[in-house]
């Protein structure tokens, strides 16, 4: 499944706020576990993260695939990153649960995932999670879920 909009063609990303890009992007950097998978942000919109996690041996299971822990890890930050896009500064946040679907064995040059905010409240809002097997350019849909994250006031330690 590729991600298309309804005109047929590939979805349009808007672009966050250059001040919202660099303070997503500073906490990011800040993950020991993004970091030891080799994560990456590819995406930082209103609402929407996109975090891509190239292929390589260390982040597999034994038959090849994308590791599920691997797979679940990148969509929970994406959901995390899509809702502190939403944020005041001076709040950080937290997953309070998540529930991920797998739906095919993910396998791919890299897999993608997509956090998008469904509904953001004062304290909770609430993730849309895909995340999409990407081969030679062509996404295949291989997980999906949902997020309910928590707005914390200063830092979250």
């Amino acid at each position: 499944m590729e991600d298309r909009d309804p005109r047929g063609g590939h979805e349009e990303r808007e672009q966050a706020s250059p001040e919202v890009c660099k303070r997503i992007q500073d906490s990011f950097d800040r993950q020991g576990l993004m970091a030891h998978l080799g994560a990456r942000i590819a995406h930082i919109g209103p609402g929407r993260v996109h975090i891509e996690l190239p292929a390589r041996p260390e982040v597999t299971q034994q038959h090849g695939y994308f590791h599920a822990g691997a797979t679940s890890a990148i969509a929970d930050s994406a959901g995390g990153y899509a809702a502190y896009t939403l944020f005041p500064g001076n709040t950080d946040v937290l997953t309070v649960e998540y529930k991920i679907n797998l739906l095919a064995p993910a396998v791919g040059d890299l897999v993608e995932a997509v956090g998008t905010v469904l509904k953001s409240g004062r304290t909770l809002t609430v993730c849309q999670l895909e995340v999409f097997g990407v081969q030679d350019g062509r996404r295949k849909l291989v997980a999906a879920g949902q997020q309910t994250l928590i707005r914390v006031d200063g830092s979250g330690r």
